[in-house]
Order: structure tokens, then sequence, then C-alpha cells
């Protein structure tokens, strides 16, 4: 995007800055990634790479053409198409790493988090029993637990189309760093989940959990060792505590709240997902409650960053003399 553009009306710089930041972020998890196989034996096939890496760098690719060579570019598509391939981006840095954490081989924490639920008041058996017992209640429990994908291309484009081009980067940043977080943390609370725990699984006929098989299958061979090579095509959610899954459901909710009509339905959508994770994903309570609270502080955090880099622009000004345009194009 050239530097006499769009970049620099008032409801763009901010964004801009913060799409800039976010690929700070990117960066400091390709470190971590790279670090994380070299330290532990893992690998990736490299075959598995070529989807991932053709779709995120066809969104990416297009952002940079039109910033650098339209004469003049849209914000609107600048900003939708780079963040898709920014949020695309992080769980293809991301998932990789949550199976090089999980060979820490902590010791595992199911009992504690059944305990916790417990203390709580809450009993999982009893929740999903409830759901299990009615069969349309349980097909919309399935749909709406498998809507954690869809978002990643949905928001940019409800953000971007209504000019909310700031929020859009607030929320890849918080997106990032929410996953960031229930990462490191799932290092040091492995757990199995509630139907290993719980010694129950429903019948295959009725009701599949077909997420948290794909868990159940990889989290042990990965703590044994037998798991070393990594194919994207394979790759699965393997975090119990937090849940992902319950932060995800959060930020989306608060992304899309502002924007009339679409943010009821994000409600509604969103609270089911959060009622869908401990059936979905064999979740405990308290996996989603933790999950929920990664979000608030993930959103924090990069409202906080944005804060700040709005204030460094601004002192840049002050202090040189300079135009908030010029201060900009000193800082990127």
């Amino acid at each position: 995007m050239q530097r006499n553009g769009a970049l620099h009306q008032p409801d763009t710089r901010a964004a801009w800055r913060l799409y800039c930041c976010n690929w700070v972020m990117l960066g400091l998890m390709a470190v971590a990634l790279l670090l994380g196989l070299a330290a532990t034996g893992f690998s990736i096939d490299p075959a598995s790479t070529l989807k991932p890496a053709v779709i995120v760098s066809a969104y990416l690719a297009y952002t940079y053409y039109s910033c650098h060579w339209q004469k003049n570019p849209d914000p609107k598509v600048v900003f939708v198409l780079g963040s898709t391939g920014q949020m695309l981006l992080i769980p293809v840095l991301m998932t990789p790493l949550t199976y090089v954490v999980a060979s820490v081989n902590m010791p595992m924490q199911d009992a504690a988090l059944d305990m916790l639920d417990r203390a709580l008041g809450l009993d999982w058996m009893t929740w999903f029993n409830f759901f299990y017992d009615r069969p349309a209640l349980l097909v919309v429990t399935v749909f709406a637990y498998s809507m954690i994908g869809w978002p990643v291309f949905g928001i940019p484009i409800v953000l971007g189309w209504t000019r909310r081009y700031e929020r859009l980067q607030e929320f890849t940043l918080a997106f990032g760093i929410a996953l960031i977080v229930t990462t490191v943390i799932s290092a040091f609370t492995p757990a199995m989940g509630t139907y290993d725990f719980l010694k129950y699984m429903p019948d295959p006929a009725i009701f599949t959990p077909g997420a948290y098989l794909e868990q159940l299958r990889d989290l042990p061979m990965v703590r044994d060792g037998s798991l070393r090579e990594l194919s994207f095509g394979r790759l699965a959610g393997i975090i119990t505590f937090p849940s992902f899954h319950a932060a995800a459901a959060t930020l989306y909710l608060w992304a899309l709240w502002p924007v009339r009509r679409i943010g009821l339905a994000a409600l509604v959508v969103n609270v089911a997902m959060l009622l869908a994770t401990p059936i979905g994903g064999g979740h405990y309570f308290v996996d989603v409650f933790a999950g929920i609270a990664i979000a608030a502080a993930s959103v924090a955090a990069a409202k906080w960053i944005a804060g700040t880099l709005t204030a460094l622009d601004g002192d840049i000004a002050t202090q040189h003399g300079l135009s908030p345009t010029a201060a900009f194009d000193r800082m990127f």
C-alpha cells in the first residue's frame, strides 16, 4: 500500500500499524516452532506442508501486491485478505507446537481437573446424558462444536466490510496470544479428557466425538515417543486444559458483537459452541472456564499493545515535530 495512499487515513493508520505488529508475533511463533522441532526430534512431512503453504501464500501474496503495486489499493481488500492469511498461518505454526510441548511428558492432570469440576458442583456425565438423551439437541451440539474453523474466514470479511479494521487486527493479535498461552499452559497440565478418564465411550451409531478420538490417538504416542513425524493432514487438537475451543468462541463473540444483527447471531452460535465443548472435545468444565479467562486476558493484552503503539506514534511526532503521517512513516 503506497505511503500516500489509504494507510494514512485515520481509520486505517492504527490498523496497519497493528497488522505489522502481528507479523512480529508470527515470526516469534515460527522461531519457536523451528527451535522446538530441533530440540525434541519432531519433524514435519514436507509433502503435507504444500496445501497450507499454497493457501496462506495466495492470501498474503495478493495482499502484498495490493499494498505495493496497486495505485489506489482498497483497504477492505488489503485488511480482509491480509488478516485472513495471518489467521490461517497462526494454527499452521502453533498446532505442531502443541505436539512439541506435549512431549515434555509432565504428569497427567485428569484426576485434578475432575476434582475441580466436582468441587464446583458440576458433573460431566449428567451434562453429557442431558444431550445424549435428546437426539435433535445432540445434532446441534455436533454442529456447534465443528464451527470453530469458519469464523477464521468470516470475521475478516465482516469486520473488513464494516470498516472495523483496528478491531480486526486486535482480534488477530488476541487469537494468536490466546493460542500461545493455551499451548504453554497445556505443557504443565496434560490430560486425556473426560471420555478416557471416566472410561466411557458413547455408542458410535448415535454419537462419535471425532475430534476427541484424534487426541486419544495422538497424545499417548507423543508421550511415549512413537509419534515424531507430523503431517498437517493428521494434526489434531491435543490440548485439554485450557480449552482453546472455549477461548476461540469467546474471541469470536467479542470480535463480532459490535456489528449490528451479526452480533446477536454470533452470540447464539458461540454460546452453543461453549456449551458443546465438554461433549465434543471431552473437556472438563474447568477447561472451558480457563479458556474463557484466557480469551478475556488476550483481548486486554491486544488492546494494550494497540494503545501502546498509538502512544509511541504520538511520542515520535511530538519529539521530532512531525505530523502524524510522518511519525507513522518513521515507525513503519
